[in-house]
């Protein structure tokens, strides 16, 4: 019964926060040109697709800290150290989460530059 109650309480906690606290995770670019056979026009597009997505992600990351912290000074004195603990480690997943998508398509977009820079050699 008590793992119960504190799964419950849990639940609530995570729930009951702030309504304007939701945050929108960025859309990742659909779309990146391949470097093989992409314009230098086509290119700086996809480069500015990417850093636009740097900044949306790194709105996000702003967000879902600050409904975090939010979230901990309105229920501190109610938190229990494992309800603590587990929204920690929530957050931290989120983040990394965002950090590991984010990663992935500069990468993705790195590789495209590296082959664009290749196929136009001269």
């Amino acid at each position: 019964m008590k793992v119960s109650i504190l799964a419950a309480t849990l639940a609530l906690a995570i729930a009951g926060g702030p309504a304007y606290a939701a945050c929108s995770y960025p859309k990742a670019p659909e779309k990146l040109p391949d470097g093989t056979v992409a314009s230098k026009d086509e290119m700086l597009a996809g480069k500015k697709l990417v850093e636009q997505y740097n900044k949306d992600m790194e709105a996000y990351l702003a967000c879902i800290k600050l409904e975090f912290d939010t979230q901990l000074a309105a229920d501190a004195a109610t938190l229990t150290p494992e309800q603590k603990a587990e929204l920690d480690k929530r957050q931290m997943q989120k983040h990394n989460a965002a950090i590991d998508e984010l990663e992935a398509v500069a990468g993705r977009f790195n590789e495209q530059i590296k082959a664009f820079n290749k196929a136009h050699q001269k």
